[in-house]
């Protein structure tokens, strides 16, 4: 803000809202925001929620009434009036740091007409608090192992639940479950929310990286797809595993090993220089030499912190033929190689492999600890 003569910032997203005072609002249709100005920070909140944005805002916090209409961007002209009457001062108008990427047109047109002010003078800082969060603290890494950590027990889970006959969701549950008890007795004081899984199984419903669980019943020989997810304080974590159901054919395994090929050469290549499109671009040779690219369904991974599957994206850290950005220590990344094959092929279905990886000053450290492969993922049970 100093730098770039940014008089105050409106944040609007539930992302940076989360990583600037800890607060992790719950819309429902209502506007929230945080106003920084170079004094204070302070959040906004709906009067729905009476105290608790107070007591999860580092900060101050200013609530407002449904009472009248859009009551919120009074409360917004009412935390700049400092920045205001400074910027009057020097016979210039309000610079207001926005998020561009999360104003709706018709919240920015009313902003302007709550600040007209800051007309003309809306500065765009989406992409550089991007940047920012993309570089993890030493805190925020900490937190980010410990998910890891959690991960794994949901995956263990997924794996105690798993036998022919068993529902996805019944499967799912026991995993989320899991993680929820853990997360309360590692973080007491954190509010227990948005932690879940994806399991999925056969063909079909393995296909997409994002399928909802469904009551479908495992069959012996399927295909699975295992992905858990625990949430702590807004920080997303992840692991995701292929899995087969009491047998894996041989058309199944090679597909898989392919897979897997490009997952452990992506774990060598995590390392601080390395740019994102460089990575990409290495391992689509690996699918390629193995006539498997026209397969792959989405990039290479993806930067980790405050985000969520409805909320954030740090889309300057995904290793995508697109992004040039250049990891570093600090950053951390996952690899996530995917191939779907359609149901025509013998081997049809999605595999993939996820991995959380923190780029260090030398190389980077992997986090995950779950096992992957044939070897440990063909779960062998018979029917109870």
């Amino acid at each position: 803000m100093a730098h770039d003569g940014i008089d105050a910032c409106l944040f609007t997203s539930i992302h940076n809202i989360n990583y600037y005072s800890g607060f992790l609002y719950c819309s429902f249709g209502r506007p929230y925001g945080l106003l920084v100005t170079h004094d204070t920070s302070t959040s906004i909140s709906a009067n729905i929620d009476f105290g608790q944005p107070h007591r999860r805002t580092f900060g101050n916090n200013l609530v407002y009434t449904d009472w009248q209409k859009d009551n919120f961007y009074g409360g917004v002209r009412e935390l700049l009036q400092d920045p205001i009457k400074q910027a009057g001062t020097g016979g210039r108008a309000l610079r207001l740091g926005i998020e561009e990427d999360h104003l709706t047109i018709e919240r920015r047109s009313k902003l302007l007409n709550g600040v007209p002010e800051a007309a003309d003078n809306l500065v765009d800082m989406g992409g550089p608090t991007m940047q920012m969060r993309m570089l993890k603290s030493a805190e925020e890494i900490k937190l980010i192992t410990e998910g890891a950590r959690i991960a794994d027990l949901g995956g263990a889970a997924c794996v105690e639940a798993l036998q022919p006959g068993v529902s996805e969701y019944e499967v799912a549950l026991h995993s989320t479950q899991t993680m929820v008890k853990e997360i309360a007795k590692a973080y007491p004081d954190v509010e227990l929310m948005d932690t879940w899984t994806w399991f999925q199984s056969g063909p079909e419903n393995t296909d997409g990286a994002h399928n909802p669980v469904t009551s479908r019943r495992v069959q012996n020989g399927d295909i699975l797809s295992l992905n858990c997810f625990p949430m702590i304080a807004g920080y997303y974590t992840a692991l995701e595993r292929t899995l087969f159901m009491g047998d894996c054919s041989s058309e199944h395994r090679k597909i898989w090993e392919v897979n897997l090929e490009v997952y452990n050469r992506g774990l060598e290549l995590i390392r601080p220089g390395a740019r994102c499109c460089d990575i990409a671009k290495e391992l689509n040779s690996i699918y390629e030499a193995h006539g498997m690219l026209q397969y792959r369904t989405f990039g290479y991974g993806h930067s980790f912190g405050t985000l969520s599957h409805y909320y954030g994206r740090e889309a300057g850290l995904e290793l995508r033929e697109d992004i040039t950005t250049e990891l570093k220590p600090g950053m951390v990344v996952s690899i996530e190689p995917m191939l779907t094959l359609p149901l025509e092929h013998k081997a049809a279905g999605g595999y993939r492999e996820h991995d959380i990886l923190v780029v260090t000053k030398d190389g980077a450290e992997n986090i995950t600890s779950f096992p992957v492969g044939p070897e440990r993922n063909v779960v062998d049970r018979v029917m109870m």
